[in-house]
Order: C-alpha cells, then structure tokens, then sequence
C-alpha cells in the first residue's frame, strides 16, 4: 500500500488568528438580521410570521393547514361501522414497535358474544407517547387496519403517567374508520 503525504498549505498571520473567517461570519449574520427586520426572511410568509424572522408565532398560527399529506401523528386506534374493535390482539404492532412503546394484554372473546368473530381482542392496549418516535411501522404492520396514525402534533401532558395512552383513549381519540381502507391502494 503506498503512502501519500499531503502537504498542508502554508497560512498567513490573519488565517492563523481566524480574522477574516470572524470577520465573514459577522458580516453574514449582520446581513440576515437586516434582512429579518425589514421583515424580508426567506419563508417568512409561508410560516405566516411576525416578519420579525422566520419563526412561527405558536400557538397563535398553528401548522394544521400547513400539514403535508404524508405527515406521520401519534398512533391511535380505531374501531369500525358498528362500534366493534379492529384489533384482534395479534401483537405484530408490538412486536415490530423500535423503541417499544407499545404493550399488548390479549384477552379471549367469549363464544356467546356476538361480535365474536375473531378468538381474541386486546384486554389491554397501552402506548407510551414519551417512548413512541411516530415512524408508522405499527400502522404499516397491522393486518386488520386497526391502529391509524393521526395528524396530531399537540401530545401534551402533566405527568408520564399521562403520557400512557390506554385503550379507552386511544379509541376515545381514533374514532371510526367506515369501511375498509386500504391503506396501500392507489387509488383510494
């Protein structure tokens, strides 16, 4: 294997000391704060700001008209026409889950109900919000299109205890899904 030196270029007193490389940078950074307070920032009208710069002014303007068409919520799941459970506690969502935010309780459905189409249903059905990184492998994953990831961006609580989203809630906030949607197709 041959060796090859590199010779280095030989600096100059002000390159040594960084003056002309502090004295660009402050120029630069005079320039855009002129250009902020003359309320001409670059995306400064699309993020609807105060011309003070491109910051978005939250909470007053908000990027829910804003929100690309592929933008990826907080999971939530979701029950269909006739208030029955989607979810029939097949645990790939929790299996495939990164950081593990999601844990799964399966739970028998009695043969006297008369929903019982599927053997099992989640008895408990917990995601913690803290933990979840929103990628949608638990969307992609699910065979019976069960967990939906929502346009939410405003997960907040007071607590981690609150963070724990439970069954009840994530049905309370995922609503209905008529039909069935495939999620995959074209067409839609």
């Amino acid at each position: 294997m041959a060796v090859v030196k590199v010779k280095r270029p030989k600096l100059g007193f002000g390159e040594k000391i960084y003056l002309g490389a502090l004295a660009k940078g402050f120029l630069i950074t005079l320039k855009h704060a002129l250009k902020s307070l003359a309320g001409k920032s670059i995306g400064a009208d699309s993020l609807k700001s105060s011309g003070m710069g491109v910051t978005m002014q939250f909470p007053e303007t908000r990027w829910d008209d804003q929100l690309p068409e592929y933008y990826r919520g907080a999971p939530t799941l979701v029950t269909d026409e006739q208030g029955r459970e989607r979810c029939v506690s097949c645990q790939l969502c929790e299996f495939i889950c990164p950081p593990k935010a999601i844990k799964i309780k399966p739970g028998e459905i009695p043969t006297d109900d008369p929903w019982a189409k599927v053997e099992k249903r989640p008895q408990e059905f917990d995601i913690d919000m803290t933990r979840c990184i929103y990628c949608g492998m638990c969307e992609e994953v699910c065979p019976e299109q069960a967990i939906y990831l929502r346009k939410d961006y405003l997960i907040t609580g007071l607590s981690r205890a609150a963070m724990v989203h439970d069954k009840k809630k994530l049905y309370e906030i995922g609503g209905v899904r008529t039909g069935l949607v495939n999620k995959w197709n074209e067409l839609k």
